[in-house]
């Protein structure tokens, strides 16, 4: 019987690429992908659940945790911590669970230097054009907000080459396709299963 590992999968780009309807549209297809929850300071909103939504703890215990090395990466927003728990992720991939993680690119890097085993997807918009009208379609952002925007996804498209995968966002079902063969052709991979396979063999 092969004893296989879970494997963490980073799906990351700039924003306005698409990332999280990417991710939805990956989950409604797939039941046996675990998505990482993040842990956050922020208060509990109505209606949040401990674990589900969020991992929620004080601002001294995610300091604690950042000193441990106790997350994959973090980052803070308007005075809260936001980060993913090293334990949730290791202990689900331990249970023979894929996990999934979308995030922005800067986040992406602080997993890869803490967890370089990852898988790591960039989703890449069809054009700088395109990704400008889907930021705008948004209709939330200034103009210099667009144009500030737009700047720091071509800076994230200059570290793709930090990345495993590339998948052109053109069209979401396509794209979610191609994800989805990521994740057949990672469990493939020899140097994950040939030592496992080997003992099987020794075994008979």
């Amino acid at each position: 019987m092969i004893d296989e590992k879970g494997i963490l999968f980073i799906l990351s780009g700039p924003s306005g690429v698409g990332k999280g309807t990417v991710r939805k549209e990956l989950f409604n297809r797939a039941n046996d992908l675990a998505y990482s929850i993040s842990m956050t300071t922020r208060e509990k909103r109505s209606g949040e659940a401990e674990g589900v939504d969020y991992f929620y703890k004080t601002n001294e215990e995610f300091e604690r945790m950042i000193e441990a090395g106790q997350l994959l990466e973090y980052a803070r927003f308007v005075n809260n911590y936001y980060g993913t728990p090293r334990k949730y992720v290791e202990d689900t991939l331990a249970e023979g669970k894929d996990v999934f993680l979308e995030i922005e690119v800067q986040g992406a890097m602080q997993v890869k230097n803490n967890f370089p085993e990852g898988v790591f997807i960039f989703l890449f918009p069809p054009s700088l054009e395109e990704l400008k009208n889907r930021i705008v379609d948004r209709g939330t952002e200034s103009q210099d907000l667009v144009l500030k925007r737009l700047k720091e996804a071509q800076n994230e498209i200059d570290m793709m080459d930090a990345y495993d995968y590339v998948v052109v966002n053109d069209d979401v079902n396509y794209a979610v396709t191609k994800i989805q063969s990521i994740i057949q052709s990672e469990h493939c991979r020899r140097d994950r299963i040939a030592s496992q396979y080997k003992q099987l063999l020794k075994e008979e």
